[in-house]
């Protein structure tokens, strides 16, 4: 790959993950008023707002890395830990058109991105949690565990297929996760396809440090060598490093995205974890703070209203 085609990559995953955080902050809050066309007004704002905003940057983040790595291979599978961070996969199949597939309204315009975000948490619309209405997705997202599990079994007995698996780090403190590092030492053989997991250690779960947000990198590093990988850090949100982190060549790789919680949004860490601006509906301090929020992602730059996203 060309240094000038590799700046070009990196700019295509910086504005996929812009247009995917501002996405999933839309879905969150908006019920009018997309584009924000006009100032934005307690009218827009959903009257309950329900989800999972702060994992939800990260999961952009792998998401965007992946497809740009692997391309349109149709033996990669993307497999999620989070559901709860919903929004994040939901923004993710709209933009490639896999809604689209199964959803005649999930259009690539300004009528599809309205049904979208106006329709997640909302009476009869989709879900707060990733669930079997949504393309490839096989259980509720709300129950954390078993997505390595899972992705150990489609690669069992397919040698072609190549999985990432998306773990957070509250994730692994199940006992079904972290039992599921076992299952690599069963995998070896010419028989069976690639698992690569990849710890999103985003520091916090619901209220508190996660575990493994409080070990060293050296603990961590142990941890995951004793299970029989190779660690390998990818400190931040850079596609550069990431890109790096997934062209090395080793054996049993197991990746460390560390990211805040809630990074890009107005708050961080356990404050992030759900809702982040909790009254914009009746609150102008913070229907402020959400104007500023969703207007800090440039969306006009990376999506037209007729002629879909420019990404």
């Amino acid at each position: 790959m060309s240094g000038q085609a590799n700046i070009a990559t990196i700019e295509r995953i910086k504005k996929r993950i812009r247009a995917c955080d501002y996405l999933c902050v839309a879905q969150l809050y908006l019920r009018d008023n997309f584009l924000l066309k006009n100032p934005l007004s307690y009218d827009d704002i959903k009257p309950r707002l329900l989800g999972h905003w702060g994992t939800c940057h990260g999961i952009n983040v792998a998401y965007a890395n992946l497809k740009s790595y692997f391309g349109d291979n149709p033996n990669f599978v993307f497999v999620l830990g989070p559901g709860h961070g919903f929004p994040a996969l939901q923004a993710n199949l709209f933009i490639d058109g896999e809604l689209l597939k199964i959803d005649s309204e999930a259009t690539l315009d300004y009528a599809g991105l309205s049904y979208i975000c106006k329709n997640f948490s909302w009476p009869d619309g989709f879900p707060s949690h990733a669930s079997p209405i949504t393309p490839t997705v096989i259980t509720e997202g709300g129950e954390l565990g078993y997505a390595l599990a899972n992705a150990y079994g489609v690669a069992l007995g397919h040698s072609e297929k190549t999985l990432a698996v998306l773990i957070g780090d509250g994730e692994l403190e199940t006992a079904t996760a972290i039992d599921s590092l076992n299952l690599r030492n069963l995998m070896d053989g010419p028989n069976n396809g690639k698992v690569l997991p990849i710890l999103h250690l985003n520091g916090y779960k619901i209220s508190a440090p996660s575990i493994y947000a409080r070990k060293s990198e050296r603990e961590l590093n142990e941890l995951i060598r004793g299970f029989g990988f190779t660690p390998i850090w990818i400190h931040g949100n850079n596609p550069e490093d990431f890109q790096e982190a997934l062209r090395k060549k080793v054996e049993a790789p197991f990746y460390i995205l560390q990211t805040e919680k809630g990074e890009t949004g107005p708050n961080r860490y356990h404050l992030a974890h759900q809702i982040p601006l909790k009254n914009p509906s009746n609150n102008f301090k913070e229907l402020e703070e959400l104007e500023k929020w969703l207007k800090s992602y440039n969306f006009g730059e990376l999506f037209d209203p007729v002629g879909g996203f420019k990404i």
